[in-house]
């Protein structure tokens, strides 16, 4: 329907010279009255949804026995929506002299039968390299865990400020479950599914036309007739399940010359489909890192510094209410007022993101490692030079492995590398200390508390010693205070899980926009600069890459 009136559009313009061109848009939705009055007035092109064309040849209400073109418009999702025999009743009411048009993104088998059906000795055009994807589009892919998908999501949206996107998902059901979600946690988001009436559609429409949304969220079949400038990204919250069909999807950005992002979320298991789309497109996809919650802290605060200096004032306006605003910030410095400026917004985000786990997962996890414990549930033991200790603290509080990290690190004063293995239960943990820590943990655990309760740590009966394996700590976290766990290493990443030597920034990278190479730029809870916490020099970040994380707004 959206791809109906669309065209309608496109052909009036086009034909807004020429006398005597009456177009008609015949879709489901719409009052069919209405319509047909259209049609009996006379017209010229009828551009039309195969079930409303249908009704309307039902009635006897249009002639086609002098139509001389039939265009079938992406013809290929018409026969994924189950339309052939429609299209079939239809093109049986035409002559069989009419020149027959057929239109598609991609050529599978089902669209050159039609081809053969219906026309005589077709000639294939082909507009640049078949299902390859447009050159202006650049093509990431982020691991992350299947139960981390929507964390993820708002991740990558709230380290792009200014981002415009469609989102795409598999199902209705899940269109209008991650659109729930977003609106509640306060994003500017909508559905686009086929469960819509036209009204709806129309209206969520416009408002993504116009800008007053930023995040629209849709199936492949209700996007296809999304014609939209400027979308600076497209996310596949969910691969489809045609694999050229994820030409369409990123197709909704880089238009009219831009460049555009398209973006997926997957998990492990999905990177064999990611290779297919590469070698069905002709690109190959860079493998990104999802931001660390100081990262997308630090880029939503310059984000409002940039929005802020580029603001246009509207002097004759405000002028007459400056006399108030400067009474009202009399007794603070020019300092005081950009930091409470700035912390409007800035909060927000400080708040939600300063113990945020690393949502990263890499290829080579196998499947929900997490969820079972390290190994199955091998965490009985304490590892070689480990001691196990219980923690009246776990799941029901609402902590995963990150946070309990962070929160031993932090109240014991000890460093993420001396922890080892941690066995998240529910009212109640297990974690590995070096034996070297555990007398200075325990002291600094004597007076603390959650939730105005108190904090009890204890060595379990099995206490040191063990077989097992361990998983390394991490280097310091940087926001929040905690200890990542993911490898070795000082400074605010730590080694990569796979093995990697370089800090997750190094000293030797260019710096991202908005801060200093020398020390002088953003700090941490702790104080210091991003220089300062670098434990090392650092090796790259991935493979192929520089030690410093490529970002785009």
């Amino acid at each position: 329907r959206e791809l109906c009136l669309q065209i309608t559009s496109d052909i009036k313009n086009f034909s807004k010279n020429i006398s005597g061109a009456n177009v008609v848009a015949v879709y489901g939705g719409a009052n069919i009255m209405q319509q047909l009055r259209e049609i009996r007035i006379g017209v010229q092109i009828v551009v039309a949804t195969p079930g409303r064309m249908l009704d309307i040849i039902g009635r006897k209400a249009i002639d086609f026995s002098n139509v001389k073109y039939v265009v079938l418009d992406e013809a290929d999702e018409m026969l994924n929506m189950g339309f052939q025999e429609d299209i079939n009743d239809i093109l049986s009411t035409t002559p069989d002299d009419k020149k027959t048009w057929l239109f598609s993104a991609t050529m599978p088998p089902e669209v050159r039968r039609i081809a053969k059906n219906y026309m005589d000795s077709p000639v294939e055009l082909t507009m640049g390299t078949k299902n390859a994807g447009n050159v202006n589009i650049e093509h990431e892919y982020y691991i992350v865990r299947a139960r981390d998908k929507y964390a993820a999501l708002k991740r990558i949206v709230d380290f792009n400020p200014e981002i415009f996107a469609v989102v795409f998902c598999k199902t209705k059901l899940d269109t209008q479950d991650v659109a729930e979600h977003l609106i509640k946690d306060g994003y500017n988001a909508d559905a686009l599914h086929g469960d819509l009436s036209q009204q709806q559609r129309d209206k969520v429409m416009q408002r993504f036309r116009d800008r007053n949304m930023q995040l629209l969220i849709a199936t492949d079949v209700a996007a296809r007739g999304i014609d939209v400038n400027n979308v600076t990204h497209v996310i596949n919250y969910s691969l489809p399940d045609e694999i050229e069909s994820y030409t369409h999807r990123s197709g909704r950005t880089g238009r009219a010359g831009k460049t555009g992002i398209s973006i997926c979320i997957v998990n492990s298991k999905e990177i064999g489909k990611i290779r297919q789309i590469e070698r069905i497109i002709g690109k190959q996809f860079t493998k990104a890192e999802l931001p660390t919650g100081f990262d997308v802290c630090e880029k939503q605060l310059f984000g409002l510094v940039h929005k802020v200096h580029n603001v246009e004032v509207n002097e004759s306006q405000i002028e007459q209410y400056m006399p108030r605003i400067m009474d009202e910030f009399k007794d603070l410095s020019k300092d005081d007022v950009i930091k409470r400026f700035a912390s409007l917004e800035f909060n927000r985000f400080l708040d939600y993101y300063k113990n945020a786990p690393d949502l990263n997962s890499s290829a080579d996890d196998r499947g929900e490692r997490g969820e079972r414990g390290e190994r199955g549930e091998r965490g009985s033991r304490s590892s070689e030079g480990y001691t196990r200790l219980f923690i009246n603290l776990g799941s029901v509080d609402d902590f995963t492995r990150g946070d309990l990290l962070s929160f031993v690190c932090n109240n014991g004063k000890i460093s993420g590398k001396s922890i080892g293995k941690i066995d998240l239960k529910g009212v109640y943990s297990f974690f590995e200390v070096e034996n070297a820590t555990v007398e200075s943990l325990f002291a600094n655990f004597k007076a603390v508390e959650f939730n105005n309760r108190g904090v009890r740590i204890e060595k379990t009966a099995e206490g040191d010693g063990g077989g097992g394996e361990r998983r390394g700590g991490g280097g310091g976290r940087g926001f929040g205070g905690g200890e990542r766990r993911s490898g070795g290493g000082g400074g605010y990443g730590g080694q990569r899980r796979e093995g990697g030597s370089g800090d997750r920034r190094s000293n030797g990278g260019g710096r991202r926009e908005g801060g200093s190479s020398a020390g002088g730029g953003f700090k941490d809870f702790s104080g210091r600069s991003r220089d300062d916490r670098a434990g090392s020099t650092g090796g790259p970040r991935r493979e192929g890459g520089s030690s410093d994380r490529k970002r785009r707004s």
